[in-house]
């Protein structure tokens, strides 16, 4: 039997993209939860793991040549995943590129830009900043780059072809939050009907509610200073 990989997680949009994949490819995997709002990414012991103190990472302790490995950042983690199972990477190399530029295109554009969306909107009014520049900004960043989404699921079932990818597994996990980004997406047919498909797979729906309570948690003025970089 494989042995369990560690999965250091918290239920945000790039948490969900590794449980998600953990559960697609049918990886036992042992929940170790990093609260953020704690400061807990900033421990020593999982700064060695991940040492942007970000989550999420995983340990595998059958990582290549049987020895363990330690990874950081969402978008490595899920190509060693598909690597490792030879899952969700694309049956051909032209679709294992298609599938590097997607997760790239999630990777520097749609995560940080609807990342941002979500703090000028949402936290940054908690602590008492309006800032109509900024919300402007990335709201508009955020539609253009959902529309960018919907004219290619316009030509394809999932996102880098008509294959189920880790692609998709990285960026739905964002775009469904669109409504906290402050979207309307009735004139994106496409991107709709992709997210209500990619939602109604058994293992996304398991990936997306592990430790869901925990969202749920009211972030305090002191959490916030940790999560914004106050600390």
């Amino acid at each position: 039997m494989t042995t369990p990989i560690e999965l250091y997680y918290w239920p945000t949009p790039n948490g969900w993209k590794i449980s998600i994949a953990l559960e697609e490819m049918g990886l036992p995997y042992n929940l170790n939860l990093v609260d953020i709002s704690a400061g807990q990414q900033f421990e020593p012991d999982f700064l060695k793991i991940s040492p942007n103190n970000r989550m999420p990472a995983i340990i595998d302790p059958d990582g290549p040549e049987g020895e363990p490995i330690s990874i950081f950042e969402s978008g490595a983690i899920l190509q060693y995943l598909a690597r490792k199972t030879g899952q969700f990477c694309g049956p051909t190399e032209h679709d294992r590129i298609a599938v590097d530029q997607w997760l790239m295109w999630q990777m520097g554009g749609l995560g940080p830009m609807a990342g941002q969306a979500h703090h000028f909107l949402k936290y940054a009014p908690q602590m008492g900043h309006e800032l109509p520049y900024a919300q402007d900004r990335y709201r508009n960043e955020v539609n253009r780059l959902h529309g960018v989404l919907d004219r290619q699921l316009a030509k394809t079932e999932y996102v880098a072809g008509d294959f189920y990818s880790i692609a998709d597994m990285a960026i739905w996990p964002w775009a469904i939050l669109w409504e906290g980004q402050q979207q309307d997406i009735s004139d994106k047919p496409n991107l709709s009907r992709w997210l209500d498909q990619v939602g109604a797979r058994e293992a996304v729906q398991k990936g997306k509610a592990l430790a869901s309570d925990k969202r749920a948690v009211t972030q305090s003025k002191d959490a916030q200073k940790v999560l914004f970089g106050q600390k």
